[in-house]
C-alpha cells in the first residue's frame, strides 16, 4: 500500500480544525512521519497509525511546528515496545535542538540519528534537498527505481506464459530472450515533501516528476508580501511549482490560520496556476493514496495495451 495519511494541516498555531503538522506516509514496507508538530501522537490514534507502523522519521527543519511532536511520538513507541530500528532523519545544524527533544523520550527505542549536513541521499530511494527559509531546511523526495511494462503481444509471440513470465523478469531473461527484447522503461513512482521555503531551485528539483507533490500553501496569493518576508509558498506560487514541475496530484497543506477552515480560496489559486494537475486542499485525517504509476507508451509494433508489473512483481 502506498498512501499519505494527513495528520495535521497548520502552520504556526493550531486551530479548532487544524492541529499542528504531521504527514505519514504508507510505502510499501516503510512507514515514513514528516514533521511532527504538537498533537502528532494523538492524530495517529484518531487516523488509525500505530507508533509500530513507523520506521523513519523526516524532519524538514527545526521550527516548533514541525518538530514538537517528536518527544510524544518516540514515548509511545517506547511504550508500545516498538522492536525495529528507527531512523530520524534532519538537518546537521538542527542537531542540538533534535538531541534535546529526543533525550527525554528514547529509553527502550532503537533510534538511530542521521543528521545530514547538505543534499544528497540520506537513505536507500530517499533523498534531500536546500530550501529556503529563515533556518536550514530541507525537503525530501522518495523514488522507486525504474522498473519494467511487458508487452503481451510479445510474449506471446515468444511462446512466453504463465510462471515463465515470472522467471523472465526475475532472471532478466527466458532462455534465449531478454526481458529488455518484451518490455519497455517505465518510470517508478515519485513522492516530494516541501514544507516552509520560498520559491527556489531545490523546490522545483524536488517537485520535477512527482506522481504525488505535498507542498506548503501557508499564504493566499493576496498575501503575497507575507510569504514573501516571512519565505513561504502562496497558493498560486504552489501550483505553479506543480505545473512546471510535470507533478501530477498536489497536497496543499500548511495552512495560516488566518483563513480559518475553508481554504477553498487557496485550492482555486493554486488549480488557475496549475491546469492538468489535480489540485488537493488537504484537511485533517485525509488519506490521498499515491497515484497509480504513470504507464508508457507502448511502441508502435507492440499491442494496444500493456501489462504493468506491480512493485513486487505482480500483475
Amino acid at each position: 500500500m502506498r498512501e499519505l495519511v494527513v495528520l495535521g494541516t497548520a502552520s504556526q498555531v493550531p486551530t479548532r480544525t487544524r492541529n499542528h503538522n504531521g504527514y505519514f506516509l504508507r510505502w510499501d514496507g516503510e512507514g515514513l512521519l514528516f514533521d511532527p508538530g504538537e498533537g502528532t501522537q494523538r492524530q495517529m490514534i484518531h487516523a488509525g497509525v500505530a507508533a509500530g507502523h513507523i520506521t523513519r522519521i523526516c524532519l524538514t527543519h527545526v521550527h516548533g511546528d514541525h518538530c514538537y511532536g517528536l518527544p510524544g511520538v518516540l514515548s509511545r513507541m517506547a511504550l508500545d515496545g516498538v522492536p525495529h530500528p528507527v531512523h530520524l532523519h534532519y538537518p546537521a545544524s538542527g542537531d542540538p535542538v533534535v538531541r534535546a527533544l529526543v533525550s527525554i523520550s528514547t529509553t527502550g527505542i532503537d533510534l538511530r540519528l542521521h543528521p545530514h549536513p547538505g543534499p544528497g541521499p540520506v537513505a536507500e530511494g530517499l533523498e534531500a534537498r536546500p530550501l529556503k527559509h529563515r533556518i536550514e531546511t530541507y525537503g525530501y523526495l522518495l523514488q522507486e527505481a525504474d522498473g519494467r511494462t511487458l508487452l503481451p503481444g510479445r510474449l506471446r509471440a515468444a511462446g512466453i506464459t504463465g510462471p515463465d513470465v515470472g522467471l523472465l523478469q526475475r532472471d532478466g531473461h527466458f532462455g534465449a530472450v531478454r526481458l529488455e527484447q518484451m518490455s519497455i522503461p517505465r518510470p517508478g513512482q515519485r513522492f516530494a515533501f516541501i514544507m516552509d521555503t520560498a520559491p527556489c531551485p531545490g523546490a522545483e528539483e524536488l517537485a520535477d516528476g512527482a506522481d504525488l507533490l505535498v507542498a506548503e500553501s501557508t499564504f493566499s496569493d493576496d498575501d503575497g508580501p507575507l510569504a514573501g518576508r516571512y519565505l513561504h509558498l502562496t497558493a498560486g506560487q504552489a501550483g505553479q511549482l506543480a505545473v512546471s514541475a510535470g507533478a501530477r496530484t498536489l497536497v496543499l497543506t500548511h495552512f495560516s490560520a488566518r483563513y480559518g477552515d475553508d481554504v477553498s480560496v487557496l485550492a482555486g489559486q493554486a488549480g488557475a496556476r496549475a491546469p492538468g494537475v489535480d489540485v488537493i486542499a488537504a484537511r485533517d485525517l485525509d488519506r490521498i493514496p499515491v497515484p497509480r504509476r504513470r504507464q508508457p507508451a507502448v511502441e508502435a509494433a507492440g499491442p494496444p495495451t500493456a501489462i504493468g508489473l506491480n512493485h513486487d512483481g505482480s500483475s
